[in-house]
């Protein structure tokens, strides 16, 4: 990893398969360790169950209400100041159940790259 300052820019920001808008903070292979995406899930939304392959993700609500479902967990509702923990292989979604945008920073590590992912949409 080099010293460098990433600004957000959501300009960048793009929509994907698991029906969320993501933009992507810091995620390079200079910085293997880990990988800080925002991710924005729009009212009504429920993102497509699906798990992480060797990568441990955490979820740290910055705005809006949601409800997380992660592995055998009974839904639990989120706001903003939460952390949600999700172990590799783990099934996981989020639903936005608030009026406006639910917005929250996807860390993982290691970093998250596209193999990782696995949709196990039920």
């Amino acid at each position: 990893m080099k010293e460098s300052i990433k600004k957000q820019n959501l300009k960048h920001e793009y929509f994907t398969q698991e029906r969320c808008y993501i933009t992507e903070l810091s995620n390079t292979p200079n910085d293997p360790e880990v990988s800080i995406a925002r991710a924005r899930v729009e009212p009504g939304v429920t993102t497509r169950w699906h798990r992480l392959k060797v990568v441990s993700e955490r979820y740290f609500i910055l705005s809006g209400r949601g409800l997380v479902e992660v592995g055998e967990q009974p839904p639990q509702e989120v706001t903003a100041g939460d952390v949600v923990l999700i172990p590799p292989m783990s099934r996981q979604r989020i639903a936005n159940i608030g009026s406006d945008d639910l917005i929250f920073l996807a860390i993982c590590s290691p970093r998250f790259t596209q193999d990782a992912y696995e949709d196990i949409e039920i």
